[in-house]
């Protein structure tokens, strides 16, 4: 099952069963709005908070793909999940919701593959049946969290990242049709001692490279093995970073199969400076957009590295740099390894 130092291989192939991808209304106007289970015309959802708002988006998207497998939620077994606000309360109030026995998990803006890769891990054992995973994010409750509050009016560096409003969701199972998960690379914690939250990307483009280069070496291939390598939210700054250091260490990559999620959601012309951010960016993109492309049989592997800056309101404060952590989930549809 352990390959090389760092990567998980999966004899089952635990199958994606169902996704569900729910989106705010600057999602709305993005080029992946079509890709939407559901989109909301203001970021209140009819919640007295945005933090409650936030917790809505992730009970809608659960609900969306429990419905879609047929299940009710009685019938999940563990639920991963994860946020960026103070001790991830909208998940954990999502969780309430649900009733599933839970498992908060913290990677910031890798939460999304670090919950699918446990997910697999799980049930590739026959640790259970029906896993719901999955990551979200709100633009204006992270915002007053980690930035400064919208209303306040603060001006950006073009080096910054927009925070998707969303969530997205995957139910995993050892049995069923879908997409497969084949192999998942744990991520290490890199910090290269910036200290600038307003470029995330560039800070978390060196813990991308180092997991996507262990993948490939523990796996025994090269980048041309995958349709698609496909980063979180490093943006244009920090992918451009990342293809720097690829090209440095001996990856030779095509830069048409090397994509990021902050640059696929949103229109050229939408606000979002360097690209896009946050829990739900790879979440929304990658289980919406990404395996709907693999459904219609555009593509049959890739390799999805969710990126996340490790910092909190309070290390910033205290003036520490930004540890950084990629996780790396292999995904396969239409055919044997």
């Amino acid at each position: 099952m352990l390959k090389g130092h760092r990567t998980w291989v999966f004899a089952n192939k635990p199958a994606i069963i169902a996704t569900a991808v729910v989106g705010g209304p600057f999602e709305a106007n993005g080029r992946l709005a079509d890709e939407f289970d559901l989109l909301h015309e203001d970021l209140w959802l009819g919640e007295v908070s945005y933090e409650k708002a936030h917790r809505v988006l992730l009970e809608e998207a659960a609900f969306q793909a429990l419905e879609k497998a047929g299940l009710q939620k009685e019938q999940v077994q563990f639920f991963i999940a994860g946020d960026l606000i103070n001790q991830m309360t909208p998940t954990s109030f999502a969780a309430r919701t649900l009733g599933a026995p839970y498992l908060g998990v913290f990677g910031a803006c890798s939460t999304s593959m670090e919950g699918l890769a446990l997910s697999a891990f799980i049930t590739n054992y026959g640790g259970a049946d029906y896993i719901l995973t999955g990551a979200s994010s709100h633009n204006t409750a992270v915002e007053k969290q980690f930035r400064y509050p919208t209303e306040y009016g603060g001006q950006k560096p073009p080096t910054a990242q927009w925070t998707v409003t969303g969530a997205g969701v995957a139910i995993v199972s050892p049995k069923g049709d879908g997409p497969r998960v084949t192999a998942a690379t744990i991520g290490r914690v890199v910090d290269m001692g910036m200290a600038d939250p307003f470029n995330m990307g560039g800070a978390m483009a060196p813990a991308a490279v180092d997991t996507i280069e262990a993948h490939l070496r523990d796996m025994q291939v090269d980048a041309s093995h995958y349709d698609l390598i496909v980063t979180g939210d490093l943006g244009r700054i920090g992918r451009q970073v990342s293809l720097d250091l690829l090209r440095q260490h001996g990856i030779e990559i095509d830069e048409e199969r090397y994509q990021d999620c902050g640059l696929l959601i949103y229109r050229d012309g939408q606000p979002v400076l360097s690209g896009a951010s946050g829990a739900a960016c790879s979440a929304v993109v990658v289980y919406g957009h990404l395996l709907n492309r693999m459904r219609r049989g555009e593509l049959k592997r890739i390799l999805a590295v969710a990126t996340g800056a490790l910092l909190s309101p309070l290390s910033f404060q205290q003036n520490e740099t930004i540890p950084c952590i990629a996780h790396a989930v292999a995904i396969e549809y239409g055919g044997e390894a």
